[in-house]
């Protein structure tokens, strides 16, 4: 049993003295605290475990704040607890004893054992070696799921108070080489255009690709949870998935920055100046 969770908060949300534009930073797969019973109860080593994490986006993205910009971080791993999935996307096989009906156990991601807790990290290597009390994942979902998504909704409540509009910037990586053919730098996700005004695509893929970055749209990340349940462009909210390329800036084996990572870094935080720069009046 993981009760209760040790460690930090579920979250770190940096909040600018004042925010300078329509715009909120999300990096819900970036968290690096592991619970000891975690890892204790996986059949994976530490770095196996990693495997799944979107490894130092929150950093990549560290400049938001000083340009005006909030930034809402997980403190906890994707692979212990999954803030990109509906809170309740659960695997019978997983657990020790029936689940609830209402429980989501049906959903591809649940399919692919990638559901909110997860049966196998991101590579594919089963995590656990013991089935899970449905207590187990309540908590988890309790503790770190449901504090994470009240902040987003108020961050985004209060930007569309402010602003009369807000665009959420859902910040992930990617592996370079996800068993198919070499990824651009950036894929871009606005769920195939229903999560965002296009104008607002436009404008984040044009300020990409000013600054030399290769761009794809929706192919093959569109867009999780965070994308297409706060995507409501006609209610005034608007969100993009950003898939960065892990090869720009890590060792992806060993899960280790490497000599790309500064200067990766420096150029997001220009493309975040340009951002906050811009006209957002259209979001509305």
């Amino acid at each position: 049993m993981d009760l209760p969770v040790p460690g930090p908060a579920p979250f770190t949300l940096t909040r600018p003295a004042r925010q300078a534009a329509p715009l909120v930073l999300v990096s819900s797969h970036s968290g690096r605290h592991y619970p000891p019973e975690f890892v204790d109860s996986a059949r994976l080593d530490p770095l196996s475990l990693r495997k799944s994490e979107d490894a130092f986006v929150e950093e990549l993205f560290s400049a938001a704040p000083a340009l005006g910009l909030p930034l809402l971080a997980a403190e906890f791993p994707r692979a212990w607890c999954d803030l990109n999935r509906e809170p309740w996307e659960l695997d019978p096989g997983m657990f020790d004893a029936p689940l609830p009906g209402w429980v989501n156990s049906a959903s591809p991601r649940v399919g692919a054992g990638l559901g909110t807790i997860a049966r196998i990290v991101a590579s594919g290597e089963p995590i656990y070696r013991r089935r899970l009390s449905f207590a187990e994942a309540e908590h988890r979902v309790r503790a770190v799921w449901e504090p994470f998504h009240a902040a987003l909704a108020e961050e985004i409540a209060a930007t569309r108070q402010r602003f009369g509009a807000c665009l959420v910037l859902d910040c992930h990586s990617m592996p370079s080489h996800p068993g198919g053919p070499p990824l651009p730098d950036v894929v871009l996700g606005d769920a195939h255009g229903t999560a965002a005004n296009p104008r607002a695509v436009r404008a984040v893929e044009a300020a990409l690709q000013r600054l030399g970055f290769s761009v794809r749209r929706n192919d093959p990340y569109a867009g999780g949870y965070i994308t297409r349940a706060y995507g409501r462009p006609r209610e005034g909210a608007h969100v993009v998935q950003m898939e960065i390329s892990r090869a720009l800036y890590m060792d992806e084996a060993r899960i280790e920055r490497h000599a790309g990572f500064a200067p990766l870094r420096a150029r997001l935080a220009r493309f975040l100046g340009d951002l906050t720069a811009a006209d957002w009046r259209a979001l509305g």
